[in-house]
């Protein structure tokens, strides 16, 4: 079991707050504004969501910081090109997926601006809010030239159905706020300035809850998730890096 005070600077790119009630907000960050993902936070991620998946006294909103939730990714820190590289992500991108799941309290997604990349972590929220500038869309994995495996082909498919996700996936298709609301993916649509009150609101009346039956009903609405992710997150991952490793073949010969 973790406390509170043992992890809420632990992290470079999460601000961590919570309230008397045990809510937690986990704002993502880059330096105080918009989060640029990359292999450092892949790996940081892993270990904030074990810290928070093992305090008991937690309740979880998670939210972005400046104008997008997760737009932008930096191959700094990655390594997709050798197999200890890619092993590395392969094992990061199993653990972090089933950290979320284990949280095993109500987790509230406050998307605050466009997520293109990682919305595999919005999806396994109980609940998402978003405001009027979201979209969704899987921008980097065919910029990059790899298999989109890392739980958005697991996730986006058993959301919005499996035609929708895997059109999705392959076009790179932009979603609106309102098409992802109507489609499944999302709860509300709250203005900007409304969007963590209205989303602290729920995740105050969720902490009134006894707390056993906020944990065991968190529990109890994610098994098919954790199934899924458990059955197929690695093998994604597996395809994946196989096409990493093209990529960096074909690379090496033009070079």
């Amino acid at each position: 079991m973790s406390s509170f005070a043992s992890y809420q600077n632990a992290f470079l790119n999460a601000r961590l707050t919570r309230s008397a009630s045990g809510v937690l907000e986990v704002a993502l960050h880059t330096d105080g504004g918009t989060l640029v993902f990359n292999g450092h936070t892949h790996e940081q991620f892993v270990d904030l969501f074990h810290a928070i998946g093992s305090d008991p006294e937690t309740r979880v909103v998670l939210t972005g910081s400046g104008n997008a939730f997760m737009e932008t990714i930096s191959p700094d820190g990655f390594d997709f090109f050798s197999p200890r590289g890619y092993d590395k992500i392969y094992r990061e991108g199993k653990k972090v997926l089933m950290n979320i799941l284990d949280i095993e309290v109500p987790l509230i997604a406050a998307v605050n601006g466009p997520v293109r990349l990682h919305s595999e972590y919005i999806l396994l929220a109980d609940i998402v809010l978003a405001t009027p500038s979201t979209v969704f869309q899987d921008k980097p994995h065919f910029d990059f030239g790899i298999v989109p495996g890392d739980g958005v082909n697991l996730l986006w498919p058993e959301v919005i159905g499996s035609i929708r996700g895997r059109y999705f996936l392959l076009t790179r298709q932009e979603l609106d706020v309102e098409t992802a609301k109507n489609w499944g993916a999302v709860n509300e649509i709250v203005a900007s300035d409304k969007l963590l009150v209205r989303a602290r609101e729920i995740a105050e009346q969720l902490a009134a809850l006894p707390p056993l039956t906020s944990r065991y009903t968190r529990i109890a609405l994610t098994q098919k998730l954790r199934r899924i992710v458990d059955d197929s997150a690695g093998y994604g991952l597996a395809l994946e890096g196989i096409s990493a490793a093209d990529v960096a073949r074909s690379t090496a010969a033009k070079g």
